[in-house]
């Protein structure tokens, strides 16, 4: 679970970001979770868009795929949001304590 003040340093991380992957009409599915997963291997902070033309709400569809790939969200802002996991193999973001 991460602190507020480690929240507000990741979303300063994540400001000038583009998102990597977006979520549409087709929603999430496997192939997507498994990206998702491999993407927050090698980065450890994405950011995910939600397009205007999704099924379900931005909340859910973050709440949803943190849950399926093990991550912290750390911000829903608009349509985006950013997730966070700290990688296994070699952590490059050092978070404050």
């Amino acid at each position: 679970m991460l602190k507020g003040k480690q929240k507000r340093y990741l979303r300063s991380l994540a400001v000038t970001m583009s998102p990597i992957f977006q979520i549409g009409k087709g929603g999430i599915n496997d192939n997507m979770v498994k990206q998702i997963v491999d993407t927050l291997e090698v980065r450890e902070l994405i950011k995910v868009r939600v397009l205007n033309n999704a099924a379900e709400p931005v909340d859910s569809l973050a709440t949803t795929i943190a849950a399926a790939t093990g991550s912290e969200l750390v911000q829903v802002i608009g349509h985006n949001f950013l997730l966070y996991k700290e990688s296994s193999k070699k952590p490059q973001i050092e978070l404050p304590r």
